[in-house]
């Protein structure tokens, strides 16, 4: 394969492929992986001039043939590294090309993003089409939080509204509830979606100690599986906050 992907190590946790057409972010999310995954400056990868991958659309086409000549039915994540919905989106409809591709060969995929709302909208009819899962990354309620973080992602209202109208529209919805940096909010998150949201991903906030100091992972850990099994929800617990399922003393 030339653009599909296998991640290695608790990027697996994910999914087992995956696919990156634009290489940058301008969400400039401050816990962002991806500038020391790519060995970028966290400024360059977060600035205005994304790239798009040479034949990107072309290479993945070729993939696609192949997985569906081989049966091949692993599950490809949109994007791992980047943002399937940035605003570059909006004049080269990269996205769009590549789900077109997936709807043609039946391939098993699934959408993850904190892009803004007319964007992701606008491919609502591929993504029912397709049966591809639509996954939005959401830590948080309150906006002023959001701003903090990601400062160029879209507000949560937007990212709530996403989640109503794909599940209404028949369109099967998880959330990335990662990282978790306020377990207040995190739990807010999970009672003002769930009515909405067909699986939940959690996982911890990691490789900033100032801040993971701060926060009881053990409580946080019973509080949002108590909360998720109240609800009859589907969900999986990344394995950076399963460990703390015990206290320090031992106790579940």
């Amino acid at each position: 394969m030339r653009v599909i992907y296998e991640p290695k190590g608790r990027a697996k946790e994910y999914s087992e492929l995956a696919c990156n057409w634009y290489m940058g972010c301008t969400h400039g999310c401050k816990y962002c992986f991806a500038p020391s995954c790519m060995r970028k400056k966290m400024e360059d990868w977060h600035s205005p001039d994304v790239a798009i991958r040479d034949k990107v659309v072309e290479a993945f086409r070729s993939d696609a043939e192949r997985m569906h000549e081989n049966n091949d039915k692993r599950p490809i994540l949109f994007s791992f590294l980047s943002d399937p919905y940035q605003p570059i989106e909006e004049r080269y409809k990269i996205t769009r090309r590549i789900l077109r591709i997936v709807q043609q060969f039946g391939l098993k995929s699934k959408i993850l993003t904190k892009g803004a709302y007319e964007l992701v909208k606008r491919d609502f009819d591929i993504i029912k089409a397709a049966k591809i899962e639509l996954g939005v990354t959401v830590c948080f309620v309150n906006d002023a939080l959001r701003q903090e973080w990601e400062p160029n992602a879209a507000p949560v209202e937007e990212r709530f509204q996403i989640l109503k109208e794909a599940h209404e529209a028949g369109i099967r919805t998880w959330v990335s509830l990662e990282p978790v940096i306020d377990p207040e909010e995190a739990l807010a998150v999970i009672r003002k979606a769930a009515p909405y949201v067909d699986f939940w991903k959690v996982g911890k906030l990691n490789h900033m100690k100032e801040v993971e100091d701060q926060v009881d992972w053990h409580k946080f850990y019973v509080d949002v599986v108590a909360l998720l099994d109240s609800l009859n929800a589907k969900y999986y617990i990344k394995e950076d906050l399963k460990k703390y399922s015990q206290s320090a003393d031992g106790e579940v």
